[in-house]
């Protein structure tokens, strides 16, 4: 018959093993002075022996501090999220920070109960990888601990810090890189209406014009509508496509091979985030790339500026780049 497990063990458990206060354990393993290197090991082989850990969301009870950030997501599937946590993740980590992750599922009920959730949990601040959450329950959140999105929300609420790359720029850059490959005949393509994918379509209109183009912007709800909206277009003699991430653009090029258009001989396609998902798939695929893990390092950064007692609002914008790869080729080929 298995035996049940037996209790974690607690503080005064290690204190009486090591025949010590309990405090005088709490003094030992947190590092503070005023322990003797003797009483010091004599208390850290008793923990060891017993298995003892330190609830680290008790402690930070008392002491008002957990040291950990937590970090909502929409979307774990989409690989620019996921590279946005690795740079929140490295500098959380110089800093002394853990961090807990929290995954929206592209739904907006569901983000507001993660927001609320890690802000019961007492972390030390919120990152909210997200431009879904309502404004009211960011602006809630941050009444509690700081709070920091990465991305663009439509109406960034008082007392709430922002950082995003600059998404009109990031689309002029595609429209330079393939007008420069003598394209004319360019159209944007996006399944997002959010503040980013729209502001990527507005650059590309503004581009567009400049170059003295005619824009031609095709929307979908999703990716799974895309090749009706799509096929018309490339029926219609258009040679580029601008995507408003890189999921999008993967599905054009699968939209393209099965139309018969080889890319980029036929076809060139930028995808925007330069993702990891942009070098594995092939033809490897241009795209704009978002500095991810800086988005990632800049809030951390404006989390702890808040932590320290800044009180202004903050909404840095971040400077995109186009990594050209074999997506992309000269008009005719």
């Amino acid at each position: 018959m298995p035996h049940a497990p037996s209790r974690r063990p607690t503080i005064l458990d290690v204190a009486r093993a090591a025949g010590v206060s309990k405090s005088l354990v709490s003094l030992a393993l947190r590092g503070d002075a005023g322990v003797s290197e003797s009483t010091r090991a004599r208390i850290t082989a008793a923990a060891d022996q017993l298995g003892y850990r330190s609830n680290a969301l008790a402690r930070g009870l008392v002491q008002g501090r957990t040291m950990l950030l937590g970090v909502l997501l929409t979307d774990l599937a989409n690989p620019y999220h996921t590279d946005v946590v690795a740079g929140i993740e490295e500098s959380a980590g110089e800093a002394g920070f853990g961090v807990l992750l929290a995954h929206g599922r592209r739904d907006a009920k569901r983000l507001a109960s993660q927001l609320d959730t890690l802000v019961q949990l007492n972390v030390d601040g919120v990152i909210a990888v997200s431009s879904w959450v309502d404004p009211a329950d960011l602006q809630a959140a941050a009444r509690r601990t700081p709070v920091v999105v990465v991305g663009r929300p439509e109406h960034p609420p008082a007392g709430i810090d922002t950082v995003a790359n600059d998404d009109a720029a990031g689309a002029a850059l595609a429209m330079t890189h393939l007008v420069g490959l003598g394209h004319r005949e360019i159209a944007f393509v996006t399944t997002s209406r959010r503040p980013a994918a729209e502001g990527r379509r507005c650059g590309y209109e503004t581009a567009s014009h400049r170059a003295g183009l005619s824009p031609h912007t095709v929307a979908a709800e999703s990716v799974e509508e895309l090749p009706l909206r799509v096929a018309p277009l490339l029926r219609s003699g258009v040679s580029a496509l601008i995507a408003n991430n890189d999921l999008t653009a993967v599905a054009l090029l699968d939209i393209a091979h099965d139309l018969g258009l080889p890319v980029p001989e036929r076809l060139s396609v930028v995808g925007y985030d330069n993702s990891t998902l942009a070098a594995l798939v092939r033809p490897r695929l241009t795209s704009i790339d978002q500095p991810r893990p800086e988005l990632g390092r800049t809030a951390v950064r404006l989390l702890l500026q808040r932590s320290g007692g800044r009180t202004t609002d903050r909404h840095e914008v971040l400077n995109p780049r186009l990594v050209a790869r074999g997506s992309t080729g000269p008009y005719g080929r």
